[in-house]
């Protein structure tokens, strides 16, 4: 994506933390400009009260729905509609679907079939198929390092810990994908070119180094110590090999 494309965020209000939009504002500042930021919920409820600064301190338009029965959530219908009329009346390059819940799957899956790239940031309790439908998610709980308070600093600086080496090369489901992705993509001397690989990984899966710790892709492999790095110093392009790759 480059990096004056626009982005449409909504905000499921009920199922993520008031805490983690900073985070989430400047995740996806990295990607395009976020000029449609809309946040869904029944403002008049007491939960919601803590909302209110940072809706305005990230110029968040909150959209107000009354909950018409006990059963339904009205609010996830109204940011449903919302969501498809925006994908047909406006020029959006990316959609950012804030919430832990799995019933805006279908959105996601239809909104990925007309070519757009969608975010999704969710809590780890949030649904494996939501999760798989984004091109891209990430734990809100890693978005939150900077938020402090007597009550939750301990909890909060133990989720903002990097994964250990150890940790990293005992998550099977990383390793296939990275090895996978470095096999799919290598010449015939055994090198990937790190770009290549993660485009190969962001059109395959949902992953995202930050929930390992890591900001960049780069700095995750170096610290699982499973790939030979080399850095073309001309062309400052890098390219990595499994270290038990046969020359």
């Amino acid at each position: 994506m480059r990096h004056e494309d626009h982005i449409a965020l909504f905000i499921d209000s009920d199922n993520i933390s008031h805490r983690a939009l900073e985070g989430i504002i400047n995740e996806l500042s990295k990607y395009g400009v976020v000029n449609i930021r809309q946040a869904y919920g029944n403002w008049t409820k007491d939960n919601l009260k803590n909302w209110e600064e940072k809706l305005l301190e990230f110029a968040i338009k909150p959209i107000q729905q009354f909950d018409y029965s006990k059963q339904k959530n009205a609010t996830d219908i109204l940011m449903t509609i919302d969501a498809m009329d925006m994908l047909h009346t406006k020029r959006i390059d990316a959609f950012a679907f804030a919430t832990s819940d799995s019933d805006f799957t279908p959105v996601v899956m239809r909104v990925q079939q007309e070519g757009i790239k969608v975010f999704g940031f969710g809590e780890k309790k949030t649904p494996k198929a939501f999760m798989a439908a984004c091109s891209q998610f990430i734990f809100t709980e890693k978005l939150m390092n900077n938020y402090h308070s007597e009550q939750n600093e301990e909890e909060e600086v133990k989720k903002s810990i990097k994964k250990t080496t150890k940790d990293l090369k005992n998550d099977k489901w990383l390793l296939n994908l990275l090895r996978n992705a470095q096999e799919q993509t290598m010449d015939e001397h055994g090198w990937s070119n790190l770009a290549t690989m993660g485009i190969y990984i962001n059109n395959s899966s949902s992953f995202s180094p930050v929930n390992y710790g890591y900001k960049k892709l780069s700095n995750l492999l170096k610290s699982m110590d499973i790939f030979d790095i080399y850095m073309d110093e001309e062309s400052k392009q890098m390219s990595v090999r499994d270290k038990n790759y046969k020359v």
